[in-house]
């Protein structure tokens, strides 16, 4: 047994990408990767996609085989972590056994985010974050199946999507009003309505959830105002909380997730955090964000294998985002908060690509680009250049 011991909580994605880049980054001692899903590390986007539809398996979503981790001597470790005790640099496991490390990563990740509405236990309700919720939901999505998406987000929109493909009815309900409200303008939550509403699927926006009812199982949704929706399954994507419990108890500062630097370090220096559940300053944003999905983990696992091995790498890449809806790949480059300006190129009204281009005092800050890869590598390269745009440059 090496002296040195490296042990990552957390077997996402951030987490199984970290313990394979400190091997790349030449960690000779030992590696511990700790999961609670009993399964190998696995791929989170297709769960509200291809893995729904039946399309995709779980071996086929595994990050890496089983034998990777064997001939990288990596452990994998099934269990859930109960706490953390920075002084004896030890975690301990619900069953009351302890483990040792001499540097530790935090990628707990996130959960869903619960209502508390009357009848939200009710059987048929569904939340989507593991494979397994994706598994159940998929078995009860039977021909004929009534459903009713609470959410009008990303995740809620890609899994009325892939519901409806499969031939089910299907319900979005938005508190807001308009569905992606908090993350894009107006013209794109329009496309979005239209290509919904044009593939059958209904979206009432506006619509705040009063009750669930039903005897042992939901039969209806019922709405403020009165209205009712008939309900065989529901699905709720309201958000996501990150977990940062452990490292809130373990004395880790904790502000809307494990605050880190930009190379990935808490404020104890043998811990770092990456992931949904850390948050961290994005220069070319001026503020701390958390940024939710797998290309931020990506970098996150990258930068941490560094620091953990003496490296210096920092996190640089400019956030950047997808989401897979019918034949639609949206990309979304930067961060389309504090805007002041919208430029559209193309046609959101008629066709099914256009690109919305997010400016602030005449730089450009954020791009939605809809089937259209080539603005989404354009816009990135503009949005980290910090300069001036003119207006022939996103519409030429």
């Amino acid at each position: 047994m090496s002296a040195e011991r490296a042990v990552i909580i957390g077997a996402s994605h951030a987490g199984a990408q970290l313990a394979a880049h400190l091997r790349r980054e030449k960690w000779a001692g030992d590696i511990v990767l700790i999961g609670d899903e009993g399964t190998l590390p696995y791929q989170r986007p297709p769960l509200s996609k291809a893995y729904l539809a039946g399309t995709s398996t779980l071996e086929a979503m595994a990050i890496r085989g089983a034998d990777f981790y064997d001939k990288q001597n990596i452990e994998l470790v099934d269990g859930s972590v109960s706490s953390i005790d920075r002084e004896a640099r030890t975690v301990t496991f619900d069953s009351g056994v302890t483990q040792s490390y001499s540097k530790l990563a935090l990628c707990t990740g996130a959960r869903t985010r619960r209502l508390a509405t009357p009848g939200a236990d009710l059987a048929g309700i569904h939340y989507l974050r593991t494979a397994a919720d994706s598994a159940s939901l998929r078995s009860a999505a039977t021909p004929g199946t009534r459903v009713v998406v609470v959410g009008g987000g990303y995740i809620g929109l890609e899994t009325a999507a892939s519901l409806r493909a499969s031939g089910l009815d299907v319900t979005v309900v938005e508190a807001a009003e308009r569905v992606l409200e908090r993350v894009t303008a107006p013209v794109v939550s329009t496309f979005f309505t239209r290509i919904h509403r044009e593939a059958g699927v209904e979206i009432r926006t506006g619509a705040l959830v009063e009750e669930f009812r039903g005897d042992s199982r939901v039969r209806e949704v019922v709405l403020a105002g009165g209205d009712t929706l008939p309900a065989d399954l529901v699905v709720i994507g309201v958000g996501i909380v990150p977990n940062t419990e452990l490292a809130e108890a373990a004395g880790i500062t904790v502000d809307n997730g494990i605050v880190i630097d930009d190379r990935t370090r808490t404020d104890d220096p043998d811990i770092v955090a990456a992931g949904d559940c850390a948050a961290y300053h994005v220069a070319r944003y001026s503020r701390r964000v958390r940024l939710e999905g797998v290309c931020a983990a990506n970098e996150h696992a990258k930068v941490a294998a560094s620091t953990l091995t003496g490296g210096s790498a920092a996190i640089t890449a400019l956030p950047w985002f997808w989401s897979d809806q019918y034949d639609l790949k949206l990309q979304i480059a930067g961060l389309g908060t504090g805007y002041d300006e919208v430029v559209v190129n193309g046609d959101p009204e008629r066709d099914r690509d256009f690109t919305c281009y997010y400016l602030r005092d005449g730089q450009l800050i954020a791009a939605d680009c809809i089937n259209r890869p080539r603005d989404f590598m354009t816009s990135k390269k503009k949005i980290a250049e910090h300069s001036t745009v003119e207006l022939a440059e996103l519409i030429g």
